[in-house]
């Protein structure tokens, strides 16, 4: 408990700044919504020009781009992407900074098993990654009904918001490994800009073709936008990847952190 404790206060500052971050960045693009629709052909007619790979890439889909959901959908690509550096950075950090700041000696010295420090830092995290979605969660209901005079499913809504924590989980497993596997990580950023930038293109690249399978390759392309709006829900097949990888990512990580040597040095 007091390793939970001590990481969340130690995470309080950066889930602050990428809580505030991720609302401004959602209020920032909700605020062009109303001139976006109201000159919604102008617009169709500029992005038809654009090729239809490039445009699925970027997910564009002019059948939805100028409903309030639809434009929802278009700004999540950015938001998640966000999201999923937060994400990366709690995971990678979560035993390289004790390597770094050579402190790893000092923490397994105490009188708790390396499981216990390892739950302590994952909770900790998880729960930064819950306060940031909870919070942005009620932001953007907030501000979406603030600029925009229509009806929309308040439940496509919340399912295409919650896809931002889903892939966050995905990014947090991923990071806990990397920070497991790698003997020193000298910076936490340059790694996570690095691995999370290497899924968003390889998810781009998978978009632009109708193979479902290379979507696997990338959490981004995990929850489909255009799924979510048309059946109100998630795909089945690709919820159940990306709850193996969290699971098999967080049990390899305690597996060979509890057999590694640790240096502080």
């Amino acid at each position: 408990m007091n390793i939970f404790i001590h990481e969340l206060k130690a995470n309080r500052k950066s889930t602050i700044i990428w809580t505030v971050s991720l609302i401004a960045i959602f209020a920032l693009f909700m605020s062009m919504f109303p001139s976006f629709a109201k000159d919604a052909d102008e617009f169709k007619k500029l992005l038809e020009g654009y090729p239809l790979a490039l445009r699925k890439a970027l997910g564009v889909n002019l059948d939805t781009l100028f409903t309030i959901l639809g434009f929802y959908s278009y700004a999540l690509t950015f938001i998640v992407l966000c999201g999923a550096i937060q994400a990366m950075n709690l995971g990678t950090s979560i035993i390289s900074k004790e390597v770094r700041e050579k402190t790893a000696d000092f923490l397994l010295t105490k009188p708790v098993t390396r499981t216990q420090v390892m739950t302590g830092k994952l909770a900790a995290a998880f729960a930064s990654l819950v306060i940031t979605n909870v919070i942005y969660l009620a932001a953007a209901v907030g501000i979406a009904t603030q600029v925009t005079t229509d009806d929309f499913s308040m439940k496509e809504f919340i399912l295409l918001s919650l896809t931002m924590f889903f892939v966050q989980l995905m990014f947090l497993a991923v990071g806990m490994i990397v920070s497991v596997i790698v003997p020193k990580i000298k910076s936490v950023l340059t790694v996570s800009l690095g691995t999370v930038f290497a899924f968003y293109f390889i998810g781009a690249l998978a978009a632009t073709t109708e193979d479902d399978v290379k979507r696997y390759l990338s959490p981004f392309k995990y929850f489909d936008n255009d799924y979510i709006l048309k059946h109100a829900s998630y795909e089945s097949p690709f919820l159940i990847a990306g709850a193996v990888i969290i699971i098999l990512a967080v049990a390899a990580s305690y597996i060979l952190y509890t057999k590694k040597d640790i240096h502080a040095v």
